[in-house]
């Protein structure tokens, strides 16, 4: 229901439940908080709870009784929004409102266009949100494109519900893998050239790095032929990072991600970052030297280990510049931050927070959502993917063969947390199988059943509702998809509080499927112009609420399919 009604009701319910405990003389710290739930069976009320339920033991009475004080409490305080109360089973209490509410649901709903489901929940609060995050050694590949889209997704979501939300792709351009990257591809340009060179231990394979060595063939002939000193290693560390990056930023933008800003792992070093963090962990006592290589006290902090942060030989670790990262973004006056890691991240997750914990900062004020791996089913046999072996498939092919919008949504349909089968076949198909196809047709119909109305002088202007008719909306079905669509913010909040997008594509689904059936089973214009133009209304709110949460999700809404 409404949020507002929901608070309202809550408030009501706390305030006879306090009136029966100072009667007598009961502590009010004892009272429990008041949960309402909506009923699966709408002939069990609009709203419910089992509050009686809770307070039986408390109260040492039969929760019938309990629920039958606190009805009459409430009966006398309110008449506005509430038809009647019921007392159900061992004593759950149904709330069955009036009519009225759910019509100025949509006029809500049209009055705030695309500002509806929007709250202020996160009140301004600083949020980082880092994902994607890949190493510029080769092209992003459908697993990527997972985390790129629950990223995406959850920053927009959190916006809605009032955070303050920047998004950061951290580019790992220091250290081991980039030199292996620059090497591989001036190894296959010599093998292009007919040269017989050993490949570098652990390079990195598959066709893009051919083609890179083409590309400085193409551009640069025979210029590096027999060459393999440190500059020529350096130039091609340089063009293949620079490439590759850049086919990153582009796939990014097709997906219809664009991150605020890009941050270099490299720019740690150049401007002296990463040291003084190191050396302030020292003065704490929590980084110490053994056998000549320095290691965060890690297993202080609840690691299961300590971790080494500069080797031996003096070369810092990831480790070592991934906590310099992070107190960079705590010193730029972020309250929350959210990592999105692949899942086989996993064990990384506690070392960090330790370092955290050490720096001084709250652990729990940095959050890792870790995104389960994709299996891409073609013609029925899954497809393989490695980067560095080369068997993956690039994201730009996926987005080639299915789009944008369903790439998308297929990623955010189950939680980020599940393992991801992406089944080609459906994505690709244009048909009600295809749940991308189903929430858009949904709205292109919406579109097309309104613009019928244009034409034929029903629909009036939406911010002028003083004509519609909302009591000849009284069928069940009609009620509930009110009732849905009044969720809406509800939902937003929850996917926001819990870091859960899948919950906005879910409920889109179910709205979508609403109306499919609402519109099977009732003609929205007819022969009664009074009737049809409060269908039309009621229709033009549910068009609202689908373009907002295909928005959150980054899915367009076709007026035309």
């Amino acid at each position: 229901m409404n949020k507002d009604i929901s608070e309202r009701l809550k408030k009501l319910l706390g305030e006879s439940i306090q009136k029966i405990f100072l009667s007598q003389s009961i502590d009010l710290n004892l009272m429990p908080p008041v949960i309402l739930t909506t009923p699966r069976n709408p002939e069990h009320g609009h709203m419910s709870t089992n509050i009686a339920l809770q307070l039986s033991g408390i109260l040492q009475r039969e929760p019938k009784q309990i629920a039958s004080s606190i009805t009459e409490e409430i009966i006398q305080r309110e008449s506005e929004i509430i038809n009647h109360i019921d007392i159900a089973g061992p004593g759950f209490i149904n709330f069955y409102l009036n009519e009225q509410i759910f019509y100025h649901i949509l006029k809500e709903i049209v009055l705030q266009r695309e500002k509806f489901g929007c709250s202020d929940i996160g009140k301004g609060e600083k949020v980082m949100v880092e994902f994607v995050s890949v190493n510029p050694t080769g092209p992003l590949h459908i697993g990527h494109g997972k985390c790129a889209a629950v990223g995406d997704a959850l920053t927009k979501i959190l916006k809605a519900a009032g955070y303050q939300v920047t998004t950061e792709y951290y580019i790992n351009d220091h250290g081991k893998q980039v030199n292996t990257l620059g090497e591989s591809v001036l190894a296959r340009y010599r093998h292009l050239l007919g040269e017989e060179v050993p490949f570098p231990e652990n390079g990195y394979q598959g066709d893009y790095i051919f083609d890179l060595a083409r590309e400085i063939i193409k551009e640069y002939h025979e210029q590096f032929k027999g060459k393999s000193d440190q500059s020529t290693i350096q130039f091609f560390k340089d063009y293949a990072y620079k490439k590759i990056l850049q086919d990153i930023k582009n796939d990014l933008t097709n997906f219809g991600v664009e991150f605020d800003s890009w941050f270099s792992e490299q720019s740690l070093y150049d401007q002296n970052k990463v040291q003084p963090v190191i050396e302030q962990l020292k003065k704490k006592g929590y980084v110490y030297n053994h056998h000549g290589a320095l290691w965060l006290k890690a297993s202080y902090f609840g690691d299961e280990k300590d971790r080494v942060v500069i080797r031996e030989n003096g070369e810092p670790t990831y480790l070592a510049s991934d906590i310099a990262y992070h107190d960079d973004k705590f010193k730029r006056g972020f309250k929350i931050l959210i990592d999105i890691w692949g899942a086989d991240h996993h064990g990384y997750i506690q070392r960090m927070k330790a370092a955290i914990d050490a720096m001084g900062y709250d652990p729990e004020s940095f959050q890792v959502l870790l995104v389960q791996f994709v299996t891409l089913i073609k013609e029925g046999k899954i497809v393989g993917m490695s980067t560095r072996g080369g068997e993956f498939i690039p994201l730009k092919e996926l987005l080639q063969e299915v789009g944008k919008d369903v790439a998308r949504y297929f990623f955010l349909m189950h939680s980020h947390d599940s393992h991801t089968e992406f089944d080609l076949d459906i994505a690709k198909s244009q048909s009600l199988e295809n749940p991308v196809y189903y929430i858009q047709y949904a709205y292109a119909r919406i579109c097309s059943i309104i613009e019928k109305g244009k034409k034929e002088d029903i629909l009036l202007d939406l911010n002028s509702d003083s004509q519609i008719l909302f009591g000849l909306l009284d069928k069940e079905e009609e009620l509930e998809i009110i009732k849905k669509l009044s969720n809406f913010k509800k939902v937003i909040e929850r996917s926001a509080v819990y870091w859960k997008p899948y919950l906005v594509s879910s409920y889109l689904y179910d709205l979508a499927s609403a109306f499919h059936k609402y519109y099977t089973n009732y003609q929205v214009i007819g022969k009664n112009r009074e009737l049809s133009m409060a269908r039309l209304y009621l229709i033009s709110a549910i068009k609202i609420v689908l373009e907002n949460a295909l928005t959150l999700l980054g899915v367009c809404a076709p007026e035309k399919m």
